[in-house]
C-alpha cells in the first residue's frame, strides 16, 4: 500500500480525495492547504506519493515539486489541476514529477497507473 500526503488549497476537494483514495486501499497520511504546510508535511510524514495541485495560494506546484526534489530521497510527486496537461505546456513535460492527472479525473486507479512498480 503506498502512503499519500494530498496538498490542494480547496478543503472541499481535500475531503473527497482523502474519502475516495481510502475506500480505494490509499492510506492517507494527511493533507495542507498550502505550499508552505505540503513541503513541511512532506519532511514529517514522508509519504511515498504527494497528491500536489498546480494552483495554491503561495507557492506554485512546481515550485513546490522542485524544492521537494531537491530535499533528499523525494517522495513520488503527482500534479493535478481543474485544467488541462496542455494548459501548462512544457512546463509540465520539463518538471520532474511522476505525472499529471485533471482533478475530475483522479481515482486510485489513474494514481496506481502512474506508480512504478517494485
Amino acid at each position: 500500500m503506498k502512503t499519500i500526503l494530498i496538498v490542494d488549497d480547496a478543503a472541499s476537494f481535500r475531503t473527497q480525495v482523502r474519502a475516495l483514495l481510502t475506500a480505494d486501499g490509499f492510506e492517507v497520511l494527511g493533507e495542507a492547504a498550502d505550499g508552505s504546510s505540503g513541503l513541511e508535511a512532506a519532511r514529517t510524514l514522508r509519504p511515498d506519493v504527494v497528491l500536489l495541485d498546480i494552483g495554491l495560494p503561495d507557492i506554485e506546484g512546481f515550485d513546490v515539486a522542485r524544492q521537494l526534489a531537491a530535499n533528499g530521497p523525494p517522495p513520488l510527486v503527482i500534479l493535478t489541476s481543474s485544467r488541462d496537461a496542455g494548459d501548462y505546456g512544457p512546463r509540465l513535460t520539463a518538471s520532474r514529477v511522476l505525472g499529471f492527472i485533471r482533478k475530475d479525473e483522479l481515482s486510485g486507479a489513474r494514481i496506481r497507473a502512474l506508480i512504478p512498480v517494485a
